[in-house]
């Protein structure tokens, strides 16, 4: 069972909230956050004897988020690894420009085949 989670920056930090349970919750940052949301959705979830770990969660971003969650991605070489102009990705992250439905899958299909590169990955013993 995955339950998506919406985030949201606030002026505080960030909040959360469940797309299809009455769950929600704030962090002052993305890792505060996301334990915020598996105790509230474990507290939703105690009468039906189910508990939920982070592998239950589907934690839906803004592209300016996912970055700042992912620091170690670096935006340059995925740029130049999707063939986007840094500059342009950079105004994505930053929030001065919204990038398209058609760019935004680029950029998540970029992000998506360096994850399944990097799962593949195995190193000698």
């Amino acid at each position: 069972m995955k339950i998506e989670m919406i985030v949201e920056r606030t002026r505080t930090g960030y909040s959360a909230y469940a797309a299809k349970h009455p769950v929600y919750t704030t962090g002052k940052d993305l890792e505060t956050l996301k334990n915020n949301m598996i105790a509230a959705l474990n507290l939703y979830f105690e009468e039906k004897g189910k508990t939920i770990k982070e592998e239950d969660l589907k934690i839906t971003l803004e592209l300016s988020q996912f970055f700042e969650f992912y620091k170690v991605i670096n935006a340059k070489a995925l740029s130049e690894r999707i063939g986007m102009d840094q500059s342009l990705l950079a105004q994505y992250i930053k929030g001065i420009k919204k990038p398209s439905a058609t760019q935004t899958q680029r950029i998540l299909k970029g992000v998506q085949q360096l994850g399944s590169e990097l799962a593949a990955v195995r190193f000698l013993l």
